[in-house]
C-alpha cells in the first residue's frame, strides 16, 4: 500500500498558528507531521508521497525519512488539486491522509484482512454542521454530505481525515466540476459507483486539527502514549515529566506531569508548570509564574504571571505580571471568534492564542478565547476582550494627572 500525506493549503481557520503548515506546530521536539509518518511506517507503508506548498517548508523540517517523495501544490485549490500532483506516482491502492492525522496506525490497524478496493472511516460526532458526514445503510456508504444545515445531517458519522482508494478514483474525480469541495463531491459519487464500506473508529479522542484550539486534544493524545519520563537532578518534580538536554531549573521550581521540557530552556525560581504543559526549545519561564496546561513553541518568554490553557507561537514575548483569563465568569464553555463567525469551542477552560513574534508589556490581561495575531503588541496594563489582527498595537490610553499635596 501507498500513502499520500497532504500537507499544503492555507488553513484560514486555524489563524494565528497558520503562518506555517499546521503540521509543522511542535509537540515534544517534533512537527506533527513526524507522527504521522513515523505511524505510517510503524504500519508497514513505506511508500509515502508529500504534497506540500511551493515554499517546501516541509521538506526542509523533515529528516530521518529518507524515502519520502515530495510533490508541490502551487496554489492552495483544495484537497482533489493536492491528491492529483501525487497521481503520477500511485500503482495501486492507497491511502490519503491529512499530515496532522498522528492516530493513523490505529486506523490503518481496522483495514486487515479487508480486501475492498476502497474504504472510508468515520466517527460519531455531536456537531455534524462542522464536518462532512456520511450517508450509511449498514456499513455501506451511499454518499457525503459536506457540512449539513443543523438537523439535516444523514447520520453522526464524520468521514475522518483518512480514505482507502483506488486510482481509478481519478476518473471520477476528473469529470468533477473544480471547486473547493471537488474531492468530497467526486468521493460521494464514486461510492455510489464503487462499493465502499466504512469503518467506525469507535474512539472518542480521535484528535482532529481543524481549530487552533483543537491542539489541546493533540497534545493529550500524544503525551499518553509517548511522553518519556526523564528526569533533572536539581528538579523537583511529580509525575511523567520529560527535561530535555541543558535545561536549568531554579530553586523551589516544581514541575508536576505529565509535561515536556524542551532543551536550553530556563525554569525560574518558585515557578510551577504542571498538567499537560509542553514547553519547546528555548522556553523562559520567570520566577513566580504559573504555566497550566499550556503549549510554547520555541523561544517564548515569559515573566512572572498566570498562563492556563493557552498557546504561544514562536518567539513570543510576555511581560510580568501579565495574566490569560481561561475561565468565564458563568463558568459556560469559551466562545472565540473565527472568520468574523462565533465558534463555540466546547471547552470550558480556554486562555488565550498567540501568533508568532508578539509581545504584551506588564500586566496585561488576556480574556478566554481572545485571538491575537503575529507581530502584534499589546500595550501595559491593557485589557483583550476581542481578537487582535496582525501587526497590530493595542493601547490603553492613560491621562496621567499630577498634584502637589499641600
Amino acid at each position: 500500500m501507498q500513502a499520500v500525506v497532504l500537507a499544503a493549503g492555507e488553513s484560514s481557520r486555524f489563524w494565528p498558528l497558520n503562518q506555517n503548515h499546521k503540521s509543522l506546530l511542535k509537540m515534544m521536539g517534533k512537527p506533527l507531521i513526524w507522527y504521522t509518518l513515523k505511524e505510517l511506517e510503524k504500519s508497514g507503508i513505506n511508500d509515502i508521497i508529500v504534497v506540500q506548498g511551493p515554499e517546501k517548508e516541509i521538506e526542509k523540517e523533515l529528516t530521518g525519512f529518507p524515502g519520502l517523495k515530495f510533490v508541490i501544490q502551487p496554489r492552495p485549490e483544495g484537497m482533489g488539486d493536492a491528491l492529483s500532483k501525487a497521481k503520477k506516482f500511485l500503482k495501486g491502492r492507497f491511502l490519503v491522509l491529512n499530515a496532522e492525522r498522528v492516530d493513523v496506525g490505529e486506523i490503518i490497524s481496522k483495514t486487515e484482512g479487508n480486501k475492498q478496493k476502497s474504504l472510508l472511516f468515520g466517527q460519531k460526532t455531536k456537531t455534524p454542521e462542522l464536518f462532512g458526514i456520511a450517508k450509511i445503510k449498514g456499513s455501506r456508504v451511499l454518499g457525503i454530505v459536506e457540512k449539513p444545515k443543523k438537523g439535516k445531517n444523514p447520520s453522526d458519522i464524520r468521514v475522518l481525515g483518512v480514505y482507502l482508494l483506488s486510482p481509478d478514483f481519478f476518473k471520477t474525480y476528473e469529470k468533477t466540476k473544480k471547486e473547493k469541495y471537488d474531492f468530497e463531491k467526486a468521493l460521494s459519487s464514486y461510492v455510489k459507483a464503487n462499493p465502499t464500506d466504512i469503518v467506525i473508529f469507535g474512539k472518542s479522542d480521535s484528535p482532529s486539527l481543524k481549530y487552533p484550539w483543537d491542539l489541546f486534544s493533540f497534545q493529550k493524545y500524544l503525551f499518553d502514549r509517548f511522553l518519556k519520563h526523564k528526569n533533572h537532578s536539581k528538579a523537583k518534580t511529580k509525575g511523567n515529566v520529560y527535561i530535555g538536554k541543558n535545561v536549568k531549573i531554579f530553586e523551589n521550581a516544581v514541575i508536576k506531569g505529565p509535561c515536556y521540557i524542551g532543551d536550553d530552556s530556563i525554569i525560574g525560581n518558585n515557578a510551577v508548570v504542571r498538567e499537560y504543559s509542553n514547553l519547546e526549545k528555548g522556553t523562559l519561564i520567570g520566577a513566580n509564574a504559573e504555566v497550566a496546561r499550556c503549549i510554547f513553541q520555541e523561544n517564548v518568554h515569559i515573566h512572572s504571571g498566570f498562563f492556563g490553557d493557552s498557546v504561544f507561537d514562536k518567539g513570543c514575548r510576555i511581560g510580568a505580571g501579565t495574566v490569560t483569563a481561561n475561565l468565564r465568569i458563568d463558568r459556560n464553555s469559551v466562545k472565540s471568534s473565527v472568520k468574523g463567525e462565533k465558534i463555540d469551542t466546547g471547552l470550558k477552560s480556554l486562555g488565550v492564542i498567540m501568533g508568532q513574534n508578539s509581545k504584551t508589556g506588564i500586566n496585561a490581561s488576556l480574556m478566554p478565547g481572545v485571538l491575537i495575531g503575529k507581530n502584534s503588541m499589546i500595550g501595559p496594563a491593557t485589557v483583550v476582550l476581542e481578537n487582535v489582527p496582525d501587526d497590530t498595537r493595542v493601547f490603553t490610553q492613560f491621562k496621567t494627572e499630577v498634584r502637589r499635596i499641600k
